[in-house]
């Protein structure tokens, strides 16, 4: 066992990408994440690494293209408002086929909404963060210790699949301090990637990074050679954890930081003898539908639980197909559910009245 450290969570977000062999970060202040970019002002100085506050949010994505753009590791971060800000680079950053990390840790909205933590921007993440025809890959963490051991995984499956990587957290887990244990840092990974524009050194052509297709055919087939790459991502990246399901008959769908409300409400219902279980996806795209869909032929229903009015409640029920029902229960705005909500929630699928 390695050492532990007691960090807040936007802190350790940082130390884990440094650690990962990201030296490049760009971003732009916005609660509740700020602590993101202090931290990386304050320690890529001291190795030799980049740290640049950019005038916007704008910006800050366009340098992580071009920082992209030329093979290395590079990361920004923000929340809600500042996401859609960025949202027309990362379909820039989609469309040239390069990788990058991206961070929201979100908050109430819309607009300006408020700086507690929120899950209403599932479907900015997982649908459209951007026009056009693409995807990222969206990891949902639920402790401070995922996020971190997460960071890993985002890096190298952008390199990987060369695609954006998504950490979709929120303000409490931003915000939080818990233990954690970090890997031991490791560089990014050695060699030139074949499509980056480092410098030809008169040994091959020139590379170049480009999203504008002006004739139709060769742009369609670009995209159905990128969503053939996205095929793959769905067959082998899929994350879930699956807690007291065995024997389950009613089975809560959460993700994120509210799964560990929704664990404890699980844990409750079992006290009083209610079947219950939680499926907590750590994808949210790749969405593990077959997972879900397995879990449904038992099931007498299905609960999903999020601090938004209702996004993911929308892959559940298509991932169930009519298998059982589907019910929602969520709070917005900043307010965290509680795990006595949720377990009236159970307890009313378990009584039969959905």
């Amino acid at each position: 066992m390695g050492q532990k450290f007691l960090m807040k969570g936007n802190e350790a977000i940082a130390e884990a990408a440094i650690r990962n062999g990201c030296m490049h970060f760009f971003g732009y202040p916005i609660t509740p994440q700020t602590e993101v970019s202090a931290y990386m002002s304050k320690v890529m100085p001291k190795i030799g690494g980049t740290f640049l506050q950019a005038e916007s949010e704008i910006a800050a994505i366009n340098m992580v293209l071009g920082a992209a753009s030329c093979g290395v590791r590079a990361m920004t971060s923000s929340s809600s408002p500042g996401i859609s800000l960025k949202s027309e680079g990362v379909s820039y950053i989609a469309g040239s086929d390069v990788p990058c990390v991206i961070l929201n840790v979100m908050r109430g909205g819309p607009g300006l909404g408020g700086i507690q933590p929120s899950q209403a921007d599932y479907w900015q993440a997982t649908k459209a963060l951007g026009h056009g025809d693409f995807q990222l890959i969206v990891l949902a963490p639920a402790t401070v210790q995922e996020i971190v051991d997460l960071m890993g995984t985002a890096f190298d499956l952008a390199d990987q699949y060369r695609m954006p990587a998504l950490i979709l957290a929120d303000g409490m887990l931003g915000q939080m301090m818990e233990p954690v244990e970090f890997p031991e840092k490791k560089e990014a990974p050695a060699g030139a990637k074949d499509y980056a524009t480092t410098g030809t050194q008169g040994k091959r052509k020139p590379n170049i990074i480009n999203s504008l297709y002006l004739q139709a055919p060769v742009l369609e087939q670009t995209i159905r050679d990128r969503f053939a790459r996205y095929e793959q991502v769905k067959q082998n990246e899929v994350r879930v954890e699956e807690y007291a399901c065995d024997d389950a008959e009613i089975i809560t769908v959460a993700y994120g930081a509210t799964a560990r409300v929704v664990k404890g409400a699980v844990d409750m219902a079992r006290a009083e003898g209610i079947k219950a279980g939680l499926i907590r996806p750590i994808t949210v795209w790749p969405f593990p539908t077959e997972t879900i869909a397995k879990a449904a032929e038992k099931a007498r229903g299905m609960l999903v639980v999020e601090m938004s009015m209702g996004q993911m409640v929308e892959d559940v029920r298509l991932a169930v197909n009519g298998r059982c029902g589907v019910s929602f229960f969520g709070r917005t705005g900043g307010v965290v559910p509680s795990p006595a909500e949720v377990l009236a929630e159970i307890k009313k699928l378990a009584g039969g009245t959905n």
